[in-house]
């Protein structure tokens, strides 16, 4: 990928080169029909001032004198006389300016025969005769010249003034190039500027640049680099990312200082166990065997949860919660039967919400893993499917413990655990709840039962979908 400062620079400098060569190009050719216009207009004027001084009866003495003042050294006026050229005194031949010589003037007869010609129009023979008044490109000996016509009918004289295209050209060429060169050096200027600017301006870019590439792996505060308006939403950008980084780096550090915590213990308790039961204390062995299934339950919610960290991808659609718990509560039974738990499931057929099948599954299931985890043997977990306020709600109650009210904010922390400390668990079964429940768009409640137990309530905005819910007539026990 090309730099911006050298795409810029490249850019910009042919834009400029691109327009100057049009500005040129285009004050050349208007100079150039500006010029042809003021010639003209001085040829015309030039021929009738001459016009104004030729009297019907100019002898031909004036004519003469008037050849050798137009006569140029090696180019010489010539007076004719019935087609014939005349001689002329040669000394009076002079030039002023070297220019001269691609300037004429010339006289006719009526008829079309030479009467007088200026110096260079003698050359290759007379200069072709008017034959029409007015501007005309005329071609003599291998050039072009731009005459003037201009006929009198007083001294039945026509007048014709000439100037060489060479002259035209060579003061179109000097008006340009007198143009030109101002115009090289303002570009030669702007390109210094330009370079100039565009360095200036990209000078932020570079000093953002600067301020990331000096940073260490363990520095992630935000950037403070003042920025331009138009790198502000860049800067702001950066931080974000830099703080959802810093989010996501402390998480897991957390959970990494966090699992550790959780898994020495009870790995210490189980090399006791081990110990014992090789001394030959057997009932040491079914402790080890309750501490490897606390470990494997830690070991699968960690799982679960570093997975929900690394998971961004979601696969939402419409689900009816209904049949998602009953297979959940199927599955959770033997659990349940062996304990002497009921699960009672009560209220709508059909409940529709819009979320991840999947992660919904996992919620639905902690939830009653928990609630199954904290109620006594022989006791009952509900299950109540509503609809209430154009919200869909889960709500799960257990006849356990409860929590504290102090800890109640707080339950949901990784790794906290409350109420009945004999249970076996890891303190992560609502932490997962509660990132699913975010994931899933839905509201997370927690509160205590009269008089014991906890209610936990799910709630989403209800989807209207399939058959209208209607409540059941009475509770069904698995």
């Amino acid at each position: 990928m090309i730099s911006i400062r050298r795409y810029l620079t490249r850019t910009l400098a042919l834009v400029l080169a691109a327009v100057t060569a049009l500005a040129i190009t285009a004050a050349y050719l208007i100079t150039g029909h500006e010029m042809e216009e003021i010639l003209d207009a001085q040829l015309s004027l030039q021929s009738r001032v001459v016009a104004g001084l030729i009297e019907p009866d100019t002898s031909p003495a004036t004519y003469r004198r008037i050849a050798e003042r137009l006569s140029q050294p090696e180019h010489f006026a010539h007076l004719y006389r019935a087609s014939e050229a005349l001689p002329v005194d040669a000394s009076q031949a002079a030039r002023y300016h070297h220019e001269e010589r691609k300037l004429s003037v010339g006289f006719w007869n009526r008829d079309g025969t030479p009467r007088l010609l200026g110096a260079v129009w003698n050359d290759a023979g007379p200069f072709p005769a008017p034959h029409e008044e007015g501007y005309a490109w005329v071609d003599y000996d291998g050039a072009r010249w731009r005459v003037f016509s201009l006929y009198d009918e007083a001294s039945r004289t026509w007048i014709r003034s000439g100037i060489h295209e060479a002259f035209m050209q060579e003061l179109e060429g000097k008006v340009a190039l007198g143009n030109l060169i101002p115009m090289l050096l303002a570009v030669v200027l702007l390109l210094w500027a330009m370079g100039v600017i565009i360095r200036r301006g990209l000078g932020p870019i570079d000093a953002l640049s600067r301020q990331v590439a000096g940073r260490n792996d363990r520095d992630l505060s935000c950037l403070d680099v003042e920025v331009p308006r138009e790198l502000g939403g860049l800067r702001q950008a950066i931080n974000d990312f830099i703080a959802r980084l810093r989010e996501t780096l402390e998480r897991e550090r957390r959970f990494t200082a966090d699992a550790a915590h959780e898994l020495r213990t009870p790995l210490a308790g189980l090399k006791i166990h081990l110990d014992n039961a090789r001394a030959g204390e057997s009932a040491s062995l079914d402790k080890a065997y309750s501490g490897v299934e606390r470990l494997q339950r830690v070991v699968e919610q960690l799982l679960v949860l570093a997975r929900l960290d690394r998971q961004d991808a979601r696969h939402v659609a419409d689900v009816d919660v209904y049949p998602l718990v009953l297979d959940l509560v199927a599955e959770l039974w033997p659990w349940a039967q062996a304990r002497h738990q009921q699960i009672e499931l009560t209220g709508l057929e059909s409940l529709w919400v819009r979320a991840d099948p999947v992660e919904l599954g996992i919620l639905i299931r902690n939830l009653l893993d928990n609630a199954l985890r904290y109620t006594p043997e022989s006791g009952t977990v509900e299950i109540e499917l509503a609809l209430s306020d154009g919200l869909a709600r889960l709500i799960v109650r257990d006849s356990g413990p409860g929590i504290p009210e102090e800890l109640i904010d707080k339950v949901t922390e990784r790794f906290r655990r409350a109420a009945d400390q004999r249970t076996t668990g890891s303190g992560l079964g609502l932490s997962i709840v509660l990132e699913l429940a975010k994931r899933q768009a839905a509201k997370l409640e927690l509160r205590n039962r009269d008089p014991h137990g906890l209610e936990v309530s799910l709630a989403w905005r209800s989807l209207a979908q399939g058959t209208v819910p209607r409540p059941r007539p009475a509770p069904t026990r698995q």
